[in-house]
């Protein structure tokens, strides 16, 4: 079976999911505070302490800018991607 895959639908997959999770940091970093942040961030990380580099506060314009840079990084990707396994693919 030789499935093409649509380089929009997979763009905007990747693009919301990264949106979403996105979002989801968001929340944990409004709800945590400073200190549950950090507490957060060094176990995800594997210990590696983020205690030097997390702000207590992120602007609202930098947290708007980050969901759209990763909305379209996620969309770049997956379309990368769809175009490159397209490209794989043979045409019966």
């Amino acid at each position: 079976m030789n499935t093409r895959l649509s380089i929009w639908r997979l763009g905007m997959a990747l693009g919301l999911t990264g949106a979403l999770l996105y979002l989801g940091c968001i929340i944990l970093m409004f709800s945590l505070g400073h200190q549950g942040n950090v507490q957060f961030f060094n176990s995800l990380l594997h210990g590696l302490d983020v205690s030097s580099i997390m702000r207590p506060e992120v602007p609202l314009w930098e947290t708007t800018l980050g969901i759209v840079q990763t909305f379209v990084l996620g969309w770049l990707m997956g379309a990368s991607i769809a175009g490159i396994y397209n490209l794989f693919t043979k045409n019966d």
